[in-house]
């Protein structure tokens, strides 16, 4: 098992032998690590980079694990989180699969299904900031098209053909044509197929 290079993992813990314990384990497999003994101390950490996959206690003093998990999506924060508990009840583990979780181990957790869950935030994780990378880069493409090419490019990711473009905004086919070859080059998309693709991405609903 191979750590993605640069992966952060933190870990959030108030038992000072679990916290160097699974830092160990963490950071033997290829990880780096951030250690913490509450939420709140994680909470206060300044924002730079957010960890690619964070294990959580459920049971802390102060503000749990649990609620550290609601605290970062109202915040935005959609990190991978993978809790370790000494305490498994079914209520709390269903709540946190519900609000995202990637696994929900039990104190001693094994170390190969701890590294196995990791392996599988952290891919998850990559993943999600690939895909955020490539929709602000359609964002970015989008933000140069004028006004009536926007209008076009909604309408012509429906399907509609120039004619029925024109019809719709009262404008002669041939004046679409021009737009629709504007759009395909700001987009830099090279078929109508790939331009439905970056509307998909950009958040434009298609209807047929």
């Amino acid at each position: 098992m191979t750590a993605p290079s640069g992966a952060l993992v933190g870990i959030v813990d108030d038992d000072p032998s679990v916290r160097k314990g699974l830092a160990r384990l963490v950071k033997a497999a290829g990880y780096r690590v951030e250690v913490f003994a509450s939420a709140r101390e994680f909470l206060a950490r300044p924002q730079q980079e957010d960890p690619s996959c964070l294990l959580l206690d459920v049971r802390m003093p102060g503000l749990t694990g649990l609620e550290l998990q609601e605290a970062l999506a109202i915040a935005g924060r959609r990190m991978s989180i993978i809790f370790v508990s000494g305490h498994g009840d079914v209520v709390g583990s269903v709540k946190a699969m519900k609000g995202g979780a990637i696994d929900f181990l039990t104190k001693p957790v094994d170390a190969r299904d701890l590294l196995g869950a990791i392996e599988r935030a952290v891919a998850r994780a990559l993943s999600a900031q690939r895909e955020q990378a490539g929709a602000r880069d359609v964002q970015g493409r989008l933000k140069t098209l004028t006004a009536r090419e926007a209008q076009v490019f909604a309408l012509v990711v429906t399907g509609m053909l120039n004619k029925q473009v024109a019809a719709e905004l009262g404008i002669v086919e041939k004046t679409v044509k021009v737009h629709r070859a504007r759009v395909m080059e700001k987009m830099r998309a090279g078929s109508l197929a790939e331009l439905v693709r970056l509307a998909d991405r950009a958040g434009i609903i298609a209807k047929p």
